[in-house]
């Protein structure tokens, strides 16, 4: 079991890690859009849905890493 939650560990944060990225060059996307005057753009949107998937991503690895824990100190 202990195996099979590392797997799910190590996938959850390398999802962390896609979604920061995947939001950071969006936020570039748009930030380059404000610079040229064109306003808000769907990559405004993107951006801040990517942050929040990767705030979702962050939150199931610290449970992962919660009941690692918990069954480490089970047993």
């Amino acid at each position: 079991m202990n195996t099979f939650l590392v797997i799910l560990l190590v996938a959850a944060m390398i999802a962390t890690v896609v979604a920061l990225v995947r939001g950071i060059v969006a936020f570039l996307q748009d930030s380059t859009a404000q610079v040229k005057g064109d306003g808000p753009a769907a990559s405004s949107v993107k951006s801040n849905k990517m942050m929040q998937q990767r705030v979702l991503f962050q939150a199931i690895a610290i449970l992962i890493v919660v009941v690692i824990l918990f069954a480490a100190g089970r047993t």
